[in-house]
């Protein structure tokens, strides 16, 4: 199964440095007659405050409700790896994330809370909602 992927089995980790989407792998939801839910979590994104340059740090809590793809991981963490050099306030990097991932995997429901770690006393949460149909 790993040999319709890019990035899992490959034995060879390549990091992008610029958002790219293309990044991104999906495979067939094993169960697309039910409703589950699948949760990402990392505490790894980072990006760039788009005036200082000053590095950003994120927890980060996806959760979707797959249609007839799901979202692969490791193809995700790269993905996500990739906003470490963009300058981007968190409102827009979460907005782009959300539609980079429905784009891709077509979800019936998916949310995207990120949550930027305090700078100068100030912490900061945005939470984005996809909704195919009423659920």
């Amino acid at each position: 199964m790993t040999d319709k992927f890019r990035h899992l089995g490959s034995g060879e980790t390549k990091y992008e440095y610029q958002v790219n989407p293309d990044l991104l792998e999906t495979f067939d939801n094993p169960h697309p007659d039910r409703d589950y839910r699948v949760t990402f979590t990392t505490s790894e994104l980072t990006s760039l405050c788009p005036i200082t340059g000053q590095p950003d740090f994120y927890r980060l809590t996806i959760t979707y409700i797959p249609d007839r793809r799901c979202l692969e991981s490791k193809s995700l963490k790269l993905y996500l790896f990739s906003y470490r050099q963009s300058g981007m306030f968190a409102e827009d990097m979460a907005n782009r994330i959300l539609d980079d991932l429905v784009e891709i995997c077509r979800p019936r429901w998916m949310e995207l809370e990120s949550e930027m770690n305090p700078r100068g006393g100030i912490g900061l949460t945005v939470r984005v909602e996809h909704k195919a149909h009423e659920i």
